[in-house]
């Protein structure tokens, strides 16, 4: 029988990628049948209690308190699991019960954004990473103190965003985000990045993965990149008008290491979008707008790409090098799958911790096998209605529905997996298709983590298609996280647009879908 413990830390507040590494390392251990560090927030604290938690231990819990809970094996698994969470979540020398103590541990902690700046005056970027009602005015602050910002945190009300990026503009800084989740400026990476080597392509993302899987493919092409700035998902829309978008271009056009910039979005504005590609004076530019075509390949200039591999494939291009092949063997490993699929077996089965990813898989898939289902639909006016069972379906993991109260998965993958084993072993599903991202923030082994339940899904009669989204510096390591899935029996590609590509193919039975290059 499982037991069950929580802990709560009256006004210990710590930010998400605290909570989420605290989540991770109380369930990073044999006995831990699952573990969360989190704010109690009203919604967070209902959770909890419906997963079996006793809501007696959390009576009086507010958002500004901490809440760790975790369900072992016995009592014993259970209380080494917390002591792990607080080891890192109190590691800055606080007390558990949010004080500040002396000494040595009271000069590593800041409280204030102005004391944090006096510590660190050669600082030039915040992260700022609290709830979003809060978020605008520590942005604000960053601002005031000088500092361009990256905004992580989501929620953040719209209007506060666009008065946030016209103050930078106004400023000369740069306000990336709400929900800004990578970055990489002058070699540091902020958020979820990769280790990429540096290089002439600057990157401007209005998608986190999008701009997790250019900086990848770049690195491994052996092109690089000199920055890559992240800008939030709604910058490019009409109501902000590609404000901080149109600065980031501006800049890297300036930038003398910068030889040619690629915009990753998923469908702007149009205007917008030709509004910012026109900012370039000098250096050429590539839109990788994922689903947005242009009938002449460009957009006001610039050369205009739909998919993340298309535009990378383009921009190292014009630079004169050469792309990989990147179908090498795909057509033959679908035509295999397809051999040993009963004919039932029809169906797609997406689960994708990028939402970007996730995202283009929908567009590829709808114009090459039909509709697909997803809690991101690519009409977010027009939500499709429960799937049919036969229907191909694309899950974004990463969703609030699925985090709720739980870690990410890329952080961690045991939510992956549960919803894998629960909805990828139906007699329909012909093919499952997932992503894989490595990088700084992600959890240390995340295709071992899945690896078993893929080879269950393929014992079962379905075809399995992973992409690893990642560089060979990368600190899970590349190549040995690909060959952990194909020992599996995954086919594995080598972009996120091949992957979509060869699962199409295999469920409709068209084997050349999975190496044809239409750019």
């Amino acid at each position: 029988m499982s037991v069950s413990s929580v802990r709560v830390f009256s006004g210990a507040y710590r930010d998400s990628l605290l909570l989420l590494s605290a989540s991770r390392s109380m369930a990073d251990e044999g006995g831990v049948e699952w573990a969360t560090a989190v704010m109690a927030a009203p919604a967070t604290v209902d959770d909890l209690v419906a997963d079996g938690f006793p809501r007696d231990d959390l009576d009086g819990a507010d958002a500004n308190d901490l809440v760790l809970a975790v369900r072992a094996v016995d009592a014993d698994r259970a209380q080494a699991a917390l002591e792990r969470g607080c080891g890192i979540l109190f590691a800055d020398g606080a007390a558990e019960d949010g004080a500040a103590q002396g000494g040595a541990a009271a000069e590593r902690t800041r409280r204030t954004l102005a004391d944090a700046v006096a510590q660190r005056p050669a600082a030039n970027v915040a992260v700022v990473s609290v709830p979003g009602g809060y978020a605008g005015l520590a942005a604000h602050q960053a601002l005031t103190a000088g500092l361009h910002v990256l905004l992580f945190s989501d929620n953040v009300p719209l209007d506060e965003e666009i008065a946030l990026k016209q103050r930078a503009s106004r400023l000369g800084r740069l306000v990336m985000g709400p929900g800004a989740g990578t970055a990489m400026l002058g070699g540091v990476g902020l958020g979820f990045a990769n280790a990429v080597r540096s290089g002439p392509v600057g990157v401007v993302a209005a998608a986190g993965t999008g701009a997790q899987e250019v900086m990848a493919l770049l690195d491994r092409w052996d092109v690089g990149v000199s920055h890559v700035i992240g800008v939030g998902g709604r910058d490019l829309s009409a109501s902000v008008g590609g404000r901080m978008a149109v600065d980031a271009v501006r800049a890297l056009d300036a930038d003398p290491a910068t030889r040619a910039i690629l915009l990753v979005s998923k469908p702007p504005d149009p205007g917008v979008a030709a509004r910012v590609a026109a900012q370039c004076r000098r250096t050429p530019l590539v839109a990788a707008c994922i689903g947005m075509t242009s009938p002449d390949g460009r957009l006001a200039g610039a050369t205009a790409a739909s998919t993340l591999e298309e535009g990378a494939a383009r921009v190292t291009r014009q630079l004169g090098r050469a792309v990989p092949d990147l179908a090498s063997g795909l057509r033959r490993a679908a035509e295999r799958a397809i051999g040993e699929l009963a004919s039932t077996r029809t169906a797609v089965r997406g689960f994708f911790t990028g939402g970007t990813l996730c995202y283009e898989a929908q567009v590829l898939l709808t114009e090459l096998a039909g509709p697909v289902y997803s809690n991101i639909p690519l009409d977010a006016g027009h939500g499709l209605p429960a799937p049919h069972p036969c229907a191909h379906v694309c899950l974004d993991l990463g969703e609030e529905e699925f985090t709720q109260g739980k870690p990410h998965p890329m952080i961690d993958p045991a939510a992956r997996r549960e919803v894998m084993q629960r909805q990828a072993l139906a007699p329909e599903v012909a093919v499952v298709l997932i992503d894989v991202v490595l990088g700084y923030g992600s959890h240390p082994d995340p295709a071992g983590e899945i690896a078993e339940t893929c080879a269950d899904i393929v014992s079962g009669g379905a075809a399995v298609v992973a992409y690893v989204l990642g560089t060979r510096a990368d600190p899970q390591g590349y190549d040995g996280q690909r060959a952990k899935l194909e020992d599996a029996g995954a086919i594995v590609t080598t972009t996120a647009a091949r992957a979509a590509r060869t699962a199409a193919a295999i469920a409709t039975r068209q084997p050349g879908l999975a190496d044809e290059v239409t750019w």
